[in-house]
């Protein structure tokens, strides 16, 4: 008898719980597909900022591009806008920039979008690894991407700009 009179009151938690819990799950879940939709598109670089420690910001002078799709899937690639007169004042092989893709995910409550690098050739480092980005859109349609160190100070910024189609 006992076990019943417990079972009666966790029963209607549980009845009272699960609908609230339940519209927490499509809250995020919605919101997961929206900031997912957000993100599909083809993006120009607008900028790439580094933050050095001493307050310096360095504008790096790359231009690239960045590319999200609807079944989670990224790549992205970048390079030095002199890198083609380096090469022609060369006769070494000239290289810089970046080059990688992979699976994204979110972290939605810490406004992070994880790129799980699958591969790069430019940096044999990287598959494997999940390059971590803070994102946001800006009022203006942009969206930056900053990287942080270890003790949580953004260290660059990298600016995109929707391609319309």
């Amino acid at each position: 008898m006992k076990a019943r009179n417990l079972l009666l009151p966790m029963g209607m938690v549980l009845a009272i719980a699960a609908p609230a819990y339940m519209r927490t799950q499509d809250a995020s879940t919605g919101d997961l597909e929206a900031v997912k939709a957000q993100f599909v598109g083809h993006y120009e670089l607008v900028i790439y900022e580094s933050f050095r420690p001493n307050g310096e910001v360095v504008d790096m002078n790359y231009i690239g591009r960045i590319l999200y799709d609807e079944h989670d899937n990224m790549s992205a690639i970048g390079m030095p806008k002199d890198l083609p007169a380096r090469a022609r004042e060369s006769s070494e092989l000239v290289q810089g920039g970046f080059a990688y893709w992979g699976k994204v995910s979110f972290d939605l409550p810490n406004g992070i979008v994880i790129h799980h690098v699958e591969g790069s050739p430019t940096r044999g480092s990287w598959p494997g690894v999940d390059n971590i980005r803070y994102f946001e859109f800006t009022d203006e349609g942009l969206l930056k991407l900053s990287l942080k160190n270890a003790e949580g100070q953004t260290t660059g910024t990298l600016t995109w700009r929707k391609i319309e189609s």
